[in-house]
């Protein structure tokens, strides 16, 4: 079970994965605090958590890609002495191939998915650093690791959450603070609705339901997974990537091109 004790802050919470996590975490008996843009559902959430779980839960209605409103949430994740987990669950995705999509939409994704993501995630590793406690969990996606075969923008806002939460995990990981970037593959939630796509064209045995996803994704975080792929059946293939990744790093900078190049 997790180690720290205290209340988790979820985004996105009013639907799909994040819905998912603010089940499981009441479950395992954190207060919650939720956050997404659709307050009546977010309450409606809150209220049934609070009568079948008994834990605290309190609703903190935000569009994390409005700037004002962002800035309310990071304050209260820096200033809660109470909290011990923050979730970011919010985000936001493409309609089709990259240029099917509007050009401005791309704005939004990239407030919603990097930018508010990132500024919760700064503001929270430097509560929990200052206390020696914590966890940071980041939803990026398996898109993360293939960019070929999504869009493109999308899969480079999710490999940024990757990196984000692997370098700063490298960074505070010492000053008792866990981080965790989950990637999922083709899960059920309203993503698919929004975006205007057809899951039914998705082979049923590639989608995953959102609370097996969290349940997968918690006991990674258990293990101890900075790097959580809920469908990766062989963790062997995960290890063998990240040791060929590693043995690049005595060749990523030289005085002189390789000499491959030819350049003498």
């Amino acid at each position: 079970m997790i180690q720290h004790a205290g209340t988790a802050l979820v985004t996105g919470a009013s639907s799909g994965i994040g819905a998912a996590y603010a089940d499981q975490l009441a479950a395992r008996g954190h207060d919650l605090i939720l956050v997404a843009r659709d307050a009546a559902r977010l309450r409606a959430a809150a209220d049934r958590i609070g009568r079948e779980t008994r834990v605290s839960v309190e609703v903190m209605p935000a569009d994390l890609a409005r700037p004002a409103e962002l800035a309310a949430v990071r304050d209260r994740v820096a200033t809660d002495a109470s909290l011990a987990l923050l979730v970011n669950c919010a985000g936001l995705g493409p309609l089709g191939p990259s240029l099917d999509s509007p050009a401005e939409l791309y704005d939004g994704m990239l407030d919603l998915n990097v930018r508010a993501l990132q500024t919760l995630t700064f503001a929270a590793a430097r509560a929990f650093a200052g206390r020696s406690s914590g966890a940071i969990i980041n939803v990026a996606s398996a898109v993360a690791l293939i960019p070929e075969r999504f869009n493109a923008g999308y899969a480079a806002q999710k490999a940024f959450v990757l990196a984000l939460t692997q370098g700063l995990a490298a960074e505070i990981g010492r000053k008792g603070v866990r981080l965790q970037a989950v990637l999922p593959g083709v899960t059920r939630t309203e993503f698919f609705e929004r975006a205007g796509a057809d899951i039914g064209q998705i082979p049923a045995e590639m989608i995953m339901e959102a609370r097996d996803l969290v349940a997968a994704a918690l006991a990674g975080l258990d293990a101890g997974e900075t790097v959580t792929i809920p469908s990766l059946t062989d963790l062997g293939d995960w290890q063998a990537f990240e040791a060929a990744r590693f043995r690049l790093g005595p060749n990523l900078s030289h005085r002189v091109p390789a000499a491959r190049y030819g350049l003498g």
